[in-house]
């Protein structure tokens, strides 16, 4: 075991003095394909997901982050969740409404100060940013799941505090991953956002042709 971590941790290339594993590059690769896909809906986006959350949870062991480990085992079982969810033909964007968006963010308050004190006991080495990222990225993940167009914007909430984290943590190549996370959000939040409102003006119109445009 001990072997197969430090050939993983081994330096693949070093870039301005940062040391580059080949962990953290294989991670950051899968993550951009899998969060790439995922703007346009394919339901091939599930596997790279999976992939990358398998790389950054030993990742975010090593540097003591464990919320952002655990979040990993989230994000698999949410792979496997949205595979057999989507379907063969994608995400079919939808929206929030006002009650269930309401009731989102006080579970998401509520949620971000309970997990606080429990990073702190664990010793983890950032706890508030860490509580709350992690409980937003696991609602994100749920709308995602879910085909909702609010996991965007969402995401581009907790990618930029985490994109902080890492920057402050001199993780940089995983800092330079969220950076390109939350200009990925905006652009998954422009398409998602256009396809549910095209996809409920076509329902709407009670015209199934009009639907089946729409969906292609």
């Amino acid at each position: 075991m001990h072997s197969i971590n430090s050939f993983f941790m081994s330096t693949l290339f070093t870039a301005w003095g940062y040391h580059m594993t080949l962990l953290e590059t294989l991670a950051f690769l899968t993550s951009v394909v899998g969060v790439g896909l995922s703007i346009f809906g394919p339901r091939s986006t599930w596997p790279w997901w999976n992939i990358s959350s398998v790389l950054y949870g030993f990742f975010f062991l090593e540097f003591k982050w464990y919320g952002s480990a655990a979040l990993q085992i989230v994000f698999i079982a949410g792979g496997f969740w949205g595979w057999f969810g989507w379907g063969k033909e994608g995400a079919i964007p939808g929206k929030l409404s006002r009650k269930a968006l309401g009731v989102t963010l006080v579970i998401y308050l509520i949620s971000w100060f309970a997990l606080n004190p429990a990073l702190i006991r664990m010793g983890a080495a950032s706890t508030l940013t860490d509580s709350f990222c992690f409980v937003g990225s696991c609602i994100a993940q749920y709308l995602m799941v879910k085909e909702k167009f609010e996991a965007w914007p969402l995401w581009f909430v907790v990618d930029g505090v985490y994109t902080y984290q890492y920057l402050h943590g001199k993780a940089y190549l995983t800092g330079i991953l969220y950076i390109l996370f939350v200009l990925m959000a905006v652009a998954g939040w422009k398409r998602w956002y256009e396809r549910a409102n095209n996809l409920k003006d076509a329902k709407d119109l009670g015209n199934p042709e009009n639907f089946e445009v729409v969906m292609k």
